[in-house]
């Protein structure tokens, strides 16, 4: 769609305040919000999301950016548009990118700041971030419109003159955020929402966006100029490896079974670590400390000794101790043909 509408929202002396620019930052904070607060739920310190979060905002703008800027090398690598390059606010970002740099970001600081195996976390957080980039392609496409950019191809059959691309695009990230949310609702493995997002997108992009979007042909197979169609455009064939990678590895989050809250300690699934054998079998008595009573023969509570009891043993000991410096046996009462030689017995 192309209308005459003002890119800039406030203009305060030489700083622009720009409709992309604003949509961006809603995006951001509405995902930042989402990630913050389910991510305490499922176990995360607060401090530690935050600071994630921020470098993987940092992250997703240099790759969007750069994604975006050397897939259209025409745009900025000439004469006089050297410094468009680095105005993140003009619009033109990568999806991709984004998705590339942040992961890459988000990766290095899992890995620097949680113990254990860094997968499980990467994929609890893949998920916890895909309500925010929904929401970011929502509005990022509206913030398209006022930069009169991402346009689709010119029609002759329909009620248009152009396709509104944008527009399409914001209505599919709804439906992507509706998705996403129902899925969420049951609770499945961690990384199986991020990668059914991402599965789901690049269909729609295959499909719908990148068929009508003034794009590119890499191989020109269909077209159909009274409907604005095009096939196959750069983006359609880049897409297709990233489709078969999203759905592997949302087969595989659903064979791995990661729980998606974090609880320290061994991760769920298959190859989590076997528990380890008890000290003692279930059947057998702790052993007993050196001064600690036996319990009785009847099972209750050990009880002390009497009075005539502690005389008895003091006696039969002093009489044992007796009978080794004599160099014979102990007698025992009662057992006269136990009784030491010379005795008389």
């Amino acid at each position: 769609m192309e209308v005459n509408w003002d890119p800039i929202l406030i203009q305060i002396g030489p700083l622009a305040i720009r409709w992309y620019g604003f949509f961006m930052a809603v995006s951001m904070a509405a995902g930042l919000y989402v990630l913050v607060r389910d991510g305490t739920r499922r176990g995360y310190d607060e401090e530690f999301l935050y600071n994630i979060s921020a470098l993987i905002i940092v992250g997703g703008i240099v790759g969007a950016r750069l994604v975006y800027v050397l897939t259209n090398p025409g745009d900025y690598f000439v004469p006089g548009r050297y410094g468009e390059i680095i105005r993140v606010d003009h619009g033109g970002l990568s999806l991709h990118g984004a998705l590339l740099g942040g992961g890459l970001a988000g990766w290095w600081y899992i890995r620097r700041r949680l113990e254990g195996p860094a997968w499980p976390h990467f994929q609890r957080l893949l998920d916890l971030a895909v309500p925010g980039i929904a929401i970011g392609y929502m509005l990022v496409r509206i913030g398209n419109v006022f930069n009169h950019e991402v346009l689709g191809n010119y029609t002759t059959a329909l009620p248009f003159p152009r396709h509104p691309v944008q527009l399409y695009a914001s209505a599919a990230g709804l439906v992507l955020l509706l998705i996403h949310n129902r899925l969420a609702r049951r609770r499945p493995p961690a990384g199986y929402l991020f990668w059914t997002f991402l599965y789901y997108y690049q269909w729609w992009r295959i499909a719908v966006e990148e068929t009508v979007r003034d794009a590119p042909i890499a191989w020109p197979v269909y077209a159909n100029p009274a409907y604005g169609i095009e096939i196959f455009t750069v983006t359609q064939v880049t897409t297709w490896p990233l489709l078969v990678v999203a759905w592997w590895l949302r087969r595989r989050s659903l064979a791995a079974g990661i729980d998606p809250a974090w609880r320290p300690g061994p991760e769920a699934g298959p190859d989590a670590a076997e528990p380890e054998e008890p000290a003692f079998a279930a059947d057998e008595p702790p052993a007993l400390a050196p001064d600690e009573p036996a319990p009785s023969r009847d099972g209750g509570s050990p009880e002390a000794a009497s009075p005539e009891e502690d005389g008895d043993r003091a006696q039969r000991t002093e009489e044992a101790a007796t009978g080794d410096r004599r160099g014979g046996a102990p007698s025992e009462p009662g057992r006269p043909d136990l009784a030491p030689p010379g005795s008389g017995a």
